[in-house]
């Protein structure tokens, strides 16, 4: 079997080396493509492999038409909007994501962000605490679990609203229920998103759910940029001026909001919640160890496409 690791910003060495010496003891080579700043090189490094590992690499219809022999595509991640499902299983190639990896990083970016927004920016002026604050939560998956205790550390009343995870869960580990999404924005002086984007979510977080938040909202962003309605955002802010947002997936109206909203908005240059040497190496590591999983026991665990 033959594995390419094909990254245009590539792991770091030590999950470099991991995925190589898990490949090795499999029997399987390994060759890498790294830093490639022409899609043309991917195509061409694809052609004779069976298994591919990428991250942000976008595995496109012409990627899968360039690689004849490929059988599993593992996007090291948790997001996989970068993989076109529809043509993987055009060719019966299976599609897998490697949830939970990242998921601690992107919980403590969440609370991270919180407190930059609570402090001004960083910028002089009386700031605020997370202390006795209400946070929601929604979507109370990988990350969102963890959010949970990190902010009830701050002193913070969690809650969380996922039609998809039973009550008694997020009971359990002392978060109300929100029966709704309206209640939670309707409740919370913070709000955490770890939705994915989707049909039904795209454009779902819109003026009527971020006017319904109390007053001097926040709104935490570090799921998907397209689950915004980016025009509400906008008017939201302009007629609210207490409410705040923050993320890190920059906006395509990144320039008209940050102008006009100073230290009540923030975007990272760029992605950041797996920007952690942990989360980087944990990826690498896992999507090498389903590679061998799946053609050893035909373990499809994380199949995306089924």
């Amino acid at each position: 079997m033959k594995i390419l690791v094909a990254t245009e910003k590539p792991f770091a060495k030590a999950a470099t080396d991991g995925i190589k010496k898990i490949a090795d003891e499999a029997g399987y080579e390994l060759v890498l493509l790294e830093k490639y700043t022409d899609v043309n090189d991917l195509y061409k490094a694809v052609t004779d492999v069976d298994a591919l590992i990428v991250r942000s690499d976008k595995v496109t219809q012409e990627v899968i038409n360039a690689a004849k022999n490929l059988k599993i595509v593992v996007r090291a991640g948790a997001g996989y909007d970068n993989l076109d499902l529809k043509a993987c299983s055009g060719r019966n190639i299976v599609a897998m994501n490697t949830p939970g990896q990242n998921s601690n990083a992107v919980a403590e970016l969440a609370i991270g962000m919180m407190i930059f927004m609570a402090r001004n920016n960083f910028q002089p002026g009386t700031g605020s605490e997370l202390k006795g604050k209400k946070l929601g939560i929604q979507a109370y998956g990988n990350v969102g679990k963890l959010v949970a205790p990190l902010a009830k550390s701050f002193g913070m009343e969690v809650y969380a609203f996922d039609p998809f995870v039973p009550a008694s869960v997020m009971e359990k580990d002392g978060v109300h229920v929100a029966s709704s999404v309206e209640e939670l924005y309707s409740t919370c002086n913070y709000i955490s998103l770890h939705i994915p984007a989707t049909p039904e979510t795209k454009e779902s977080i819109n003026f009527e759910l971020l006017t319904k938040m109390p007053k001097g909202g926040c709104l935490v962003n570090t799921a998907r940029k397209e689950v915004i309605h980016e025009a509400d955002l906008m008017k939201a802010l302009e007629e609210r001026p207490d409410l705040k947002y923050i993320t890190d997936i920059m906006p395509g109206s990144h320039a008209e909001l940050a102008a006009k909203f100073g230290t009540r908005y923030f975007s990272t240059a760029k992605k950041m919640g797996a920007e952690t040497a942990e989360a980087n190496i944990n990826a690498g590591l896992a999507a090498a160890r389903q590679i061998v999983a799946f053609f050893t026991k035909e373990d499809t665990t994380f199949q995306l496409n089924k």
